[in-house]
């Protein structure tokens, strides 16, 4: 009976995708920032209230679920796993925001495009976690030891993020566009939003093609870091793979709200990193010092709010610091101040 909730979940989604590709973004536009706040809220809210069906799910034990070992947890428990998942998810969605925005850059792909690629990149992400979220949730329950192992990972993904700047990234040198440039001809421009054409009689990828392949790549890394994340929060394969695909549905409207304001949240990075150390030392601790769901709940909260509270404040500290200096220059400083006609 529990394969009637996995595909009702699986449907609820496909049926959400149809309708945002087929319905509300049936022809290429560029995506507004009015459109791109509603969408965010719009998943947001879906993920929110799926938060309140997991509740009932456990606490009720609809369908037997929680008589299934993998599912043994009180409403509260599932609900604060769920939610904490979640919230780390998006969390680190952030950083793949900023890796985006730098492949589009590169190969310079028009603004009422980027929807259609971020649209079958997250699609076949979707389907990379569902494989990954079940090949590691096989290798937790076989071995108890790799959770160790996902741990340092985390915690080598938290110094590699320190270091790694975004402008250093050469999209050019991706192994799989370079296997794809050496079979392929690509288009010297782009042909709408078609990924493939034919020039010269032969088939080619176009310029889209190759910015889908960056952006399919670049979740494979972040999958890499989130998934070990999010096993060190809860062992359910449900609330991992839910709370995974919500936090990713909504990362297509969250790249629109954030692709303009990015240099607005220069610490948020600086945050990412704490995170991933944190949950890395979680890990490592888990079988002698378990730390509670709601202790991590409140640090990765904590952790996400200092970092947006010191970015707002460090953009406002420029703006003063541009603005003061022309406020202090008076070309006539004997000029009288006039307010209307009066002199004063």
């Amino acid at each position: 009976m529990s394969a009637v909730i996995w595909i009702g979940f699986i449907g609820f989604i496909c049926l959400m995708l149809l309708l945002d590709l087929g319905v509300f973004h049936r022809k290429s536009h560029v995506i507004s920032l009015a459109e791109a706040f509603a969408w965010t809220g719009t998943w947001i809210l879906l993920a929110l209230l799926f938060n309140v069906f997991v509740y009932y799910l456990y606490q009720l034990n609809w369908i037997g679920w929680t008589e299934m070992p993998m599912h043994g947890l009180s409403g509260r428990q599932a609900a604060l796993q769920y939610f904490t998942g979640y919230l780390i998810e998006k969390s680190l969605s952030v950083d793949n925001i900023f890796v985006i925005a730098m492949i589009f850059a590169y190969f310079g792909v028009p603004l009422k495009e980027q929807h259609r690629v971020l649209f079958w990149g997250i699609l076949g992400a979707i389907v990379l976690r569902g494989v990954m979220i079940g090949a590691g949730s096989i290798l937790i329950a076989r071995f108890e030891w790799i959770i160790f192992v996902f741990g340092v990972l985390l915690l080598i993904s938290a110094a590699k993020m320190l270091m790694t700047r975004h402008d250093t990234i050469h999209p050019e040198n991706n192994i799989i566009v370079r296997f794809v440039r050496r079979f392929y001809p690509v288009t010297p421009t782009f042909e709408g939003n078609r990924f493939f054409s034919k020039t010269s009689g032969k088939h080619a990828v176009t310029p889209l093609f190759l910015a889908l392949v960056l952006v399919e790549t670049s979740d494979i890394m972040f999958a890499i870091d989130s998934i070990p994340a999010i096993f060190a929060i809860t062992r359910d394969p449900f609330i991992v793979f839910t709370s995974n695909i919500f936090a990713i549905l909504g990362l297509r409207s969250l790249y629109f709200v954030l692709a303009g304001m990015m240099s607005k949240f220069r610490y948020l990075k600086m945050s990412l990193v704490f995170i991933l150390a944190y949950v890395g030392v979680k890990m490592l601790l888990s079988h002698h010092y378990p730390v509670p769901n709601t202790v991590s709940l409140a640090v990765i909260a904590g952790i996400l709010l200092v970092g947006v509270a010191a970015s707002i404040a460090g953009a406002r500290h420029d703006t003063a610091r541009l603005v003061s200096p022309l406020a202090s220059v008076d070309p006539e400083p004997d000029q009288t101040h006039v307010r209307g006609d009066t002199p004063v």
